[in-house]
């Protein structure tokens, strides 16, 4: 799987560079249409916007779906402000801490895009004694347009309205070491970890003995990503997402996460199992841990009603929902581990 590892790689940088908070997805649904297709897979657009693929496989009736997210976090414009700056509110978990200071595009409906920072209302630390001590909220900071305005009707007349989406900048960067860093990892990474399984199986001609789907979902970050769009016949679904790494986890950037539980409960016994199975057998670094503030697309496919069995695994991912790092050797394990669970 070694020779899959930059593919997936450059899948993710090109993807990251595309805007995608929840809602505002459909470039990037385009972008993984079409990169899936070029691997020569059937892959169709649902009514919701998923991008639904079929990677092949023989048996129909104990089929695996897999499914990873195309949505992130971002902003949406809740208030322009008389002195021509802008309140926003969060979409997802995007958090005014993580947030602040950074470059942002606010994309309006008919009247293009505009750049600006989101800062702390009165962000110079010369004039502002409390700043150290302000609270970080969406309430407390503001986006400031890069744009000559001095009023609220100075950002209306841009065409810039409540509503507009807010996209901040990823800031992506792959050392030479092998370190991806970027905002939106979670889950831009696995899209493209799912590219290369794709390429894998194109390229080596390799039929599974059980049909496997793709559902790269766009309202992840929602809540509701997989509540729809499982076809007939899949017993088993596996969220491909972020593998958490912080303090009482085992899990590194190099390593590919198996859950064995996280805020929604147990994953299935016999999936998680079976995963740690093609994990030693592929000698696959991985760890097995427990994700106290955590959900996944496949707790919203359960939770929709449909009868299957669920795992998630990932690769390590460190800040989550901040600015983010993994490994080239986390994406490696990981697609060792999908190779070892389907042969």
């Amino acid at each position: 799987m070694e020779n899959y590892v930059d593919f997936a790689v450059e899948k993710t940088v090109e993807l990251l560079q595309i805007d995608s908070p929840t809602g505002y997805t459909a470039a990037a649904e385009e972008y993984v249409q079409r990169e899936f297709q070029a691997l020569g897979f059937s892959a169709k657009r649902t009514v919701k916007g998923g991008i639904l693929v079929d990677l092949g496989g023989q048996d129909a009736d104990d089929a695996l779906l897999l499914e990873a997210h195309a949505d992130t976090l971002g902003g949406m414009v809740a208030q322009i402000k008389s002195d021509g700056r802008l309140r926003i509110v969060n979409v997802g978990g995007m958090n005014a801490n993580n947030a602040e200071a950074e470059n942002c595009r606010v994309v309006t409906k008919f009247h293009g895009v505009y750049e600006g920072t989101l800062q702390l209302i009165n962000a110079s630390i010369h004039v502002n004694g409390e700043y150290s001590s302000t609270k970080r909220s969406f309430d407390a900071t503001e986006v400031v347009l890069d744009e000559p305005v001095q009023s609220q009707e100075d950002v209306q007349k841009l065409g810039i309205c409540v509503g507009d989406f807010v996209c901040f900048e990823p800031r992506t960067r792959v050392s030479e070491s092998g370190y991806i860093k970027s905002r939106f990892l979670d889950d831009k990474l696995s899209v493209g970890i799912l590219l290369g399984f794709a390429k894998f199986l194109r390229d080596e001609n390799q039929v599974p003995a059980r049909q496997v789907y793709v559902h790269i979902t766009v309202y992840e970050e929602v809540g509701h990503g997989g509540a729809a769009s499982v076809p007939p016949g899949v017993t088993e679904a596996i969220s491909v997402d972020m593998g958490c790494v912080g303090e009482g986890l085992q899990c590194t950037e190099r390593q590919v996460s198996i859950c064995a539980k996280d805020s929604g409960g147990p994953y299935a016994y016999a999936v998680v199992q079976k995963l740690i199975a093609a994990a030693k057998k592929e000698k696959a670094d991985f760890a097995v841990d427990i994700y106290p503030h955590y959900g996944s697309d496949v707790e919203a496919t359960l939770g929709a009603g449909h009868d299957l069995r669920h795992g998630l695994i990932g690769p390590g991912v460190y800040a989550s929902h901040g600015y983010e790092r993994s490994h080239k050797d986390g994406v490696l394990n990981t697609l060792r581990v999908l190779k070892g669970y389907l042969f």
